[in-house]
Order: structure tokens, then C-alpha cells, then sequence
């Protein structure tokens, strides 16, 4: 269980990532490197964070451009050696079709796995409101999440990033073979002040629903003893009934 989840290092440089990585990867060995690490320190923290113990690196920069510069940017991002990419769907198809192909003949070119290709739906501080009152939109949350998922499908990515609210709706139009992965996972011990995450869940209720992976981040972050917030994380998704993931251990 604990290859399904993904620690967030939502943190401002080098050695607070490889602290992070160092005090919890014998414990979640997986983690997500978003737009402040990742612009802070450049390509370089990826092998700096395997060194330190990461097995599985989730890179989180959510591209969104013309497909001509994504998929420019995507094949640059696919010789640093990370597992996972992110960007939106909201992109469009060719933006999507055109990042995969690149993707693919840098990986082949180089002698190494492709990336696997995560498109982002609605991001978890989005709600109702937000997407009629801000950004214009008559359709329903759900429904908006469900058309870029299944858009994301046809467009050839590895599987797409929604909330736990959706879960269950993306997976009958995925099926079994396409990845969910769910940010925004709050477990019990935790008691959040000042959160800007709006569709947030349990790791159980994430589980449940048919997520694949889980994001986590201050959970662990914010806690005085980086280990045992690992450990309780673990224990919590280990705990009760819930399903084996059909993509666990892929990372």
C-alpha cells in the first residue's frame, strides 16, 4: 500500500527535500516534485533525490502551451529521468497526442522508459462556485471533470488527476487500466488551518472510491517528527478493507 502513495516536497530548497526524503523514503519511498522545488533547483534535484533514497520520482508542473512547446518541453523533462509527468488537459488533444509522441522517441532514444503522462482535470481548490462565478462556465463540476477525463483517454495519457469526489465516475469511463491519482488527501491525525484545498478526502474514502495513487504533503510536512507522520500515514491506508490498486508497484 505504501507504493501508492506520493509525498509532496511542497518545500523551498535542496536540503529540506533531501531531509524529507532521507528521514521517510525507508517508509514512503515515492515522491512528488512540484513548481517551487523543481524551479528552485532545476533538473538537477531529481538525482539528487534518488541518491538520497527516493525510488520513484513524480514530477508535477502541470504544462499547459501550445503543442508545439509542450511537447518540446516534454521530451527535455523525459531525459531527467522522472517517473511521472503532469499537465492539462484543458491543453486540448493535439497538445496532448503531440507531448506523448515526444515523450516516447526521447525515452526510446535514450534506452529508458517513457514518463507515464498524467493529465490534471480540475485542480482540488476549484469548487461550483469558483467555476461559474471565476472562470465562466455553465457546466457542472462533475460533468467538467468527467469531459476532460475522457478527453485525456482518447488523447493517450496514462491516466489523470481528479479529486476523490470524482473517482468513482473517472474510473467507469477509464475502466481498470487508466491511473487515478488523488491529491488533496487529508488522513485522520491531521487537522487542517488556512487549507486552500477545497475537495479534500481521507486516504480510506480515496481508496475506496477506486483511487490508484494518493498525494500527500503537509500532512507530513507540517508535522514536528517526519517519520512517525509517515508511519501513522501508512498505517491508516493500511488499515480496513481496501482494494488492491490494478497499477500498484508501477511506480
Amino acid at each position: 500500500m505504501t507504493e501508492r502513495i506520493f509525498v509532496a516536497l511542497d518545500v523551498d530548497g535542496r536540503e529540506r527535500a533531501v531531509e524529507v526524503v532521507r528521514a521517510i523514503a525507508p517508509v514512503l519511498p515515492h515522491f512528488k516534485v512540484g513548481m517551487e522545488l523543481f524551479y528552485r533547483c532545476g533538473p538537477d534535484i531529481v538525482g539528487i533525490l534518488k541518491a538520497a533514497g527516493a525510488k520513484g520520482i513524480f514530477l508535477d508542473l502541470k504544462l499547459h502551451d501550445i503543442p508545439n512547446t509542450v511537447a518540446r518541453a516534454t521530451a527535455v523533462l523525459a531525459e531527467i529521468g522522472v517517473d511521472w509527468m503532469t499537465l492539462h488537459a484543458s491543453g486540448g488533444r493535439r497538445m496532448m497526442e503531440a507531448a506523448r509522441e515526444q515523450a516516447e522517441k526521447r525515452a526510446a532514444a535514450l534506452g529508458r522508459p517513457r514518463p507515464k503522462l498524467l493529465a490534471v482535470t480540475h485542480l482540488t481548490s476549484t469548487d461550483s462556485k469558483m467555476l461559474v462565478d471565476e472562470l465562466g462556465s455553465a457546466e457542472p463540476l462533475d460533468r467538467a471533470v468527467i469531459r476532460l477525463a475522457v478527453l485525456a483517454r482518447d488523447s493517450g495519457m496514462d491516466g489523470v488527476v481528479v479529486s476523490a469526489q470524482e473517482v468513482s465516475a473517472v474510473r467507469r469511463v477509464w475502466g481498470p487500466d487508466g491511473v487515478i491519482v488523488v491529491p488533496g488527501i487529508r488522513p485522520a491525525f491531521y487537522r487542517a488551518e488556512g487549507d486552500d484545498q477545497r475537495r479534500t478526502a481521507t486516504p480510506a474514502e480515496a481508496l475506496k472510491q477506486g483511487a490508484d495513487y494518493l498525494v500527500v504533503g503537509r500532512p507530513i510536512l507540517r508535522s514536528p517528527d517526519l517519520r512517525a507522520a509517515a508511519e501513522a500515514l501508512a498505517a491508516e491506508c493500511e488499515g480496513g478493507d481496501l482494494p488492491v490498486s490494478p497499477s500498484e508497484g508501477s511506480p
